[in-house]
């Protein structure tokens, strides 16, 4: 079903013609909740010249969609199938026991038993396949144990797995499992989670390359930068001193520049008004505007330390001569976050928040061990910048996120940008194809669930190269929305009410690159032949029918602010708010 590439992908991307052509070895890096511009090289002032130099070697790519939530785009990344059809819709269940009724179909429950998974396929191609970091895809009833596994890693295709569960952990003292078993917590003081991932990583890598050098290897490693708890040490903290406290709306304004520069974003594009319910920088007094730029600096810092500790990984294979022979992929897994629109100190979701007054007389426990800190929900207006809305939205904000792809030796135009549309089901069958794997037609005798992406091979090699997805739909929580072509239109559900209420806006992306002038009054049989579309993708994908949210997934949505009047909203006469 899916072509091979050994011989292939040396000829078109590498630029050393003595490459040989062999299986590549596959590195693949998630980052959890980057922003669009977060990188150094879409426009951030953060420094990630690590990932800059891959971006600078490899392509970026400006239209790469995601599932706005970590689960369901993690499902559909090591699977190329919709999250819809996996039973991954939203998070994992947090039941500690199995539900009556519940089947494998269900949604936000385990993955189902007939699904292909990438490192299953890879396996049977003859790479070795390691796990480091972020898991998501294990209900909570699953501990391990024999019988209660199913979900865990190596039942799933991974040879070695070091992962946590569920969607966070504390960075200095996570929570882990090393195969099936859980391992002690750190107490080493000087311990860091992304450090002993990377450590464990290289490890990897020598062992095999001591004992068994021909075998290529896959390396997925889910780090939990910059995901809450934003964890750092002090001294990078201290790095961005000065920085924040210029404020969002400065910085947003000054990244958008830089995004332009970049040739990211369209030339005579205008930056949109921040989103309702996100306040000026100025409108904040005095202790406000301290404590958010701690927030904002503790977030950069551990960006930082992350884009390090990734050029270790980096550096290892250019140092044992590996990059000729290895395909590198470094996205994110949704928008900035929204969790929270003043923050959280204590702890990211549980609990209220704290009274201001006491973080600000505790600042300095930011990046530290004291606290799990969740930044303020505006800070996502940057990071998602400069796109509107952010994580759980589905709005681009929500969705778009970096990609940066660097083919075995790099790309033939290093440094290339790549504008066509991408979704992260795409991302599966193009290493597959790198690797000549494919997925299984049956699993254990019975139909395989089918794999819905399409690999981006050709855009690898030919920015001039026609799309391969021109549709994508998008379901979270009820919030919709279909993209084609050019045109893309989205609703948000008032939750507790008929979905048929529910008012939709259409953009064209055309024109309209970051959703600033709703359509759907102007052109109503456009939108309706979008919403028609939806329904057509959705029964496809096993999004029918809508479920209500629970006030349980809701309560860390964010969406208080989602239903203002229209005009408020988003503008409707041709200019952003």
């Amino acid at each position: 079903m899916i072509a091979g590439v050994a011989s292939l992908a040396p000829a078109l991307f590498a630029t050393d013609p003595a490459v040989p052509a062999k299986q590549p070895n596959v590195v693949v890096v998630v980052l959890d909740d980057a922003g669009f511009s977060d990188l150094g090289c879409y426009g951030s002032e953060i420094r990630t010249p690590n990932l800059d130099r891959l971006a600078a070697t490899g392509l970026r790519f400006t239209r790469f969609d995601t599932k706005a939530i970590c689960a369901p785009s993690r499902a559909s990344l090591l699977t190329g199938v919709e999250p819809h059809a996996l039973g991954m819709a939203d998070l994992p269940s947090k039941a500690t026991t199995r539900p009556a009724g519940f089947t494998r179909h269900s949604t936000c429950g385990e993955l189902p038993a007939n699904v292909d998974l990438l490192p299953q396929a890879l396996q049977r191609a003859g790479y070795s396949t390691w796990l480091l970091g972020k898991w998501h895809l294990i209900p909570s009833w699953e501990d391990g144990a024999p019988g209660r596994n199913s979900s865990f890693p190596l039942q799933r295709g991974f040879d070695y797995a070091c992962f946590f569960k569920m969607g966070w952990t504390d960075q200095y003292h996570p929570e882990l499992y090393e195969g099936n078993a859980r391992l002690p917590v750190p107490a080493d003081p000087a311990y860091h989670f992304t450090t002993d991932m990377v450590d464990r990583g290289i490890r990897l890598i020598d062992a095999q390359r001591r004992e068994r050098p021909e075998k290529p290897f896959f390396l997925y490693l889910g780090l939990g930068v910059p995901h809450a708890p934003i964890q750092v040490p002090a001294s990078y903290i201290n790095r961005y001193a000065g920085v924040y406290e210029r404020g969002w709306d400065v910085l947003r304004a000054e990244r958008f520049a830089r995004l332009q520069r970049l040739g990211l974003v369209p030339a005579d594009a205008r930056l949109p008004a921040l989103d309702p319910g996100d306040p000026a920088w100025d409108a904040l007094n005095e202790q406000e505007r301290r404590v958010y730029a701690r927030f904002m600096a503790t977030f950069a810092g551990f960006l930082e330390h992350g884009d390090e500790q990734i050029g270790r990984l980096v550096a290892h294979l250019e140092q044992t001569g590996l990059t000729k022979d290895t395909l590198i992929v470094v996205l994110s897994d949704n928008g900035a976050a929204s969790e929270s629109k003043p923050g959280r100190f204590r702890h990211p979701y549980n609990g209220g928040p704290t009274p201001l007054a006491e973080m600000d007389a505790h600042l300095d426990e930011l990046g530290t061990d004291k606290t799990l800190a969740l930044y303020p929900r505006a800070w996502a207006t940057l990071g998602s910048a400069p796109y509107r809305r952010y994580k759980l939205w589905p709005h681009l904000g929500g969705v778009r996120c970096p990609l940066i792809i660097v083919p075995p030796g790099g790309a033939r135009d290093a440094g290339g940008v790549r504008g066509q549309l991408v979704d992260i089901v795409d991302l599966a069958p193009t290493i597959a194809e790198f690797a000549g794997a494919h997925f299984a037609a049956a699993v254990d005798g019975e139909p395989a669930v089918p794999v819905a992406g399409k690999s981006i091979v050709p855009l690898l090699a030919s920015a001039d190269a026609a799309p391969v997805r021109t549709v994508q739909f998008f379901e979270l929580r009820g919030n919709r929305a279909i993209t084609a072509g050019s045109w893309r239109a989205l609703t948000m559900h008032r939750p507790a009410t008929p979905f048929s209420d529910d008012r939709w806006e259409l953009y064209d992306l055309a024109t309209d690159p970051f959703e600033t002038r709703d359509l759907a009054a102007a052109r109503p049989e456009k939108l309706q032949e979008l919403i028609l579309l939806w329904e057509k993708e959705a029964a496809t994908h096993g999004a029918l029918p809508l479920q209500q949210p629970t006030p349980q997934i809701l309560s860390v949505s964010g969406f208080e602010d989602a239903f203002v009047p229209a005009a408020s909203a988003h503008g409707t006469t041709g200019t952003p708010p």
